[in-house]
């Protein structure tokens, strides 16, 4: 791909050190091009550097309208995943840079955070920090765990991660209930590239919108947090929704920390009442390991690993590197969700 002939580098900017995998495998997909360079800089010297780029990856750094406006040469700013609320889109726009998403349900990304949920979901239910405990304790046949079997579990943001969820709770035989912005009447899917066709609603046993996110807490076992990070959805999950769960029922977020208000979080686990939290994904990143919700034995946290598995890394850095090459030829970009 591409004019080898052609002098011209494309030069690819990650942003900070967290997720190395992002910007290691996106070297390993270019190697062979000697006109394509990725390089990793320190967040705060991103500021300085950036006018040299063409493309920018932004993983957890926030764009802002100066930062942007220091990009002279960029072209595009996109996400190793999904979630663009770091970035200033407006701001690109203004100044002609294209801001893109890389697709989760072509990449494996969607599946590798589905997955995770159900980690978190099964470790909570057989009380895996107790059984670390247990085991440096050499007790046997302790804690009392339970099965994912008969519970229902209530995914609040029905897209692609809560798609992928729903497929994979089938088998455990659980009622499902969803909510989504809105329900097309056409949810089919093309699959493996071909026209066979999947209605993806018939996996739901209740639907419904954001207007019934409340109703359906107080429904459920078990919450998964699959939204978008918006003005909207900031700080959803907060005391009242947590109040309308069911007693001793647990929450999970594989979505963005700032859906859940900290303090409600911390007061209903302290109470008693919110049964047990999951987190990929926490207020502040990275998360500090002496924070005091990870005192409370029924929260595991995991350090925002759900959609890094060699897949979806491997995919998603085919993407950015096929990018990269589309503009050193001159072509338009493909495989990518631009928003703006």
């Amino acid at each position: 791909m591409g004019d080898h002939g052609v002098a011209h580098t494309i030069r690819v900017l990650f942003c900070g050190p967290h997720f190395p995998a992002s910007h290691n495998y996106t070297r390993e997909y270019v190697r062979g091009y000697p006109f394509i360079k990725v390089d990793d800089i320190p967040i705060d010297n991103v500021p300085a550097v950036i006018g040299d780029y063409d493309i920018c990856v932004v993983k957890n750094m926030k764009l802002n309208s100066d930062i942007i406006s220091n990009a002279k040469k960029m072209k595009l700013i996109m996400q190793f995943g999904v979630g663009l609320e770091g970035i200033d889109i407006n701001a690109a726009k203004d100044h002609g840079i294209k801001v893109a998403r890389i697709p989760g349900d072509i990449t494996g990304n969607a599946t590798s955070c589905a997955e995770m949920a159900i980690y978190l979901i099964l470790g909570l239910l057989r009380k895996q920090r107790e059984m670390e405990s247990a085991l440096k304790n050499k007790k046997l046949g302790e804690p009392i765990g339970d099965t994912l079997q008969g519970k229902t579990v209530y995914i609040m943001g029905y897209g692609n991660i809560g798609i992928q969820l729903a497929k994979r709770l089938r088998p455990f035989d659980v009622r499902i209930l969803a909510t989504k912005r809105s329900w097309s009447s056409d949810l089919h899917k093309v699959i493996n590239g071909t026209h066979e066709m999947e209605n993806t609603d018939r996996l739901v046993d209740e639907k419904g919108s954001h207007d019934d996110i409340l109703k359906f807490a107080s429904k459920a076992d078990i919450v998964v947090c699959c939204l978008a990070m918006n003005m909207q959805t900031a700080g959803i999950v907060n005391n009242d929704f947590l109040s309308s769960m069911r007693k001793g029922a647990m929450l999970i977020n594989i979505a963005r920390g700032g859906l859940l208000d900290y303090d409600a979080v911390f007061d209903h686990l302290k109470s008693g009442h919110l049964g047990g939290l999951g987190m990929d994904v926490t207020w502040t990143e990275p998360f500090d390991p002496d924070n005091a919700i990870l005192n409370f034995p029924n929260v595991i946290v995991t350090p925002h690993v759900a959609g890094v598995t060699e897949l979806s890394y491997r995919c998603m850095a085919k993407v950015v590197g096929d990018v990269a090459l589309q503009l050193h030829a001159g072509k338009p970009f493909s495989g990518i969700e631009i928003v703006n």
